[in-house]
């Protein structure tokens, strides 16, 4: 599958989902910069929670670690954007690290059938590309293990 053909995958699978009750963006800040609670209250309301393909790679970039504090609504939301950034190079931040490290199952137990597909897909284009040579390992565990085809 090309990166183009990918991205197009992507946008399928996960065309129409919206955060709803879930971490967004700018609220997953938040909780990493440890903000109290009315701070964290204004940041959830800045959060887009509609159409995750608004997001810019300029605001991934500046809330990248918010991967690590989505819960599963949040992930399924903004994973597509992380996705596709990564696919076109336009993050500095992929968001391999959180599919490879499975550490908490639930953050990804939204995902539909086809979502967890296109994720395998993305996982097995990584492998392809010389720049993930150093993840190879983890992310073929992370496949056999968490990412079984559905």
């Amino acid at each position: 599958m090309t990166k183009d053909e990918l991205c197009q995958a992507i946008r399928r699978a996960f065309a129409g989902v919206e955060l709803g009750d879930g971490i967004g963006l700018w609220e997953a800040q938040a909780i990493d910069d440890y903000d109290d609670a009315t701070t964290r209250q204004e940041k959830r309301r800045s959060d887009e929670r509609h159409d995750w393909s608004r997001i810019t790679p300029e605001a991934l970039n500046y809330a990248e670690s918010s991967l690590s504090f989505f819960d599963a609504a949040g992930m399924r939301f903004h994973l597509p954007a992380f996705l596709i950034a990564e696919l076109n190079g336009t993050t500095n931040t992929g968001p391999i690290f959180h599919l490879t490290q499975v550490r908490d199952p639930t953050r990804f137990s939204t995902l539909s059938g086809e979502q967890r597909c296109v994720v395998r897909e993305f996982m097995q284009w990584c492998l392809e590309q010389p720049e993930y040579e150093y993840e190879r390992s983890t992310i073929i565990a992370a496949l056999n293990d968490h990412w079984t085809p559905v």
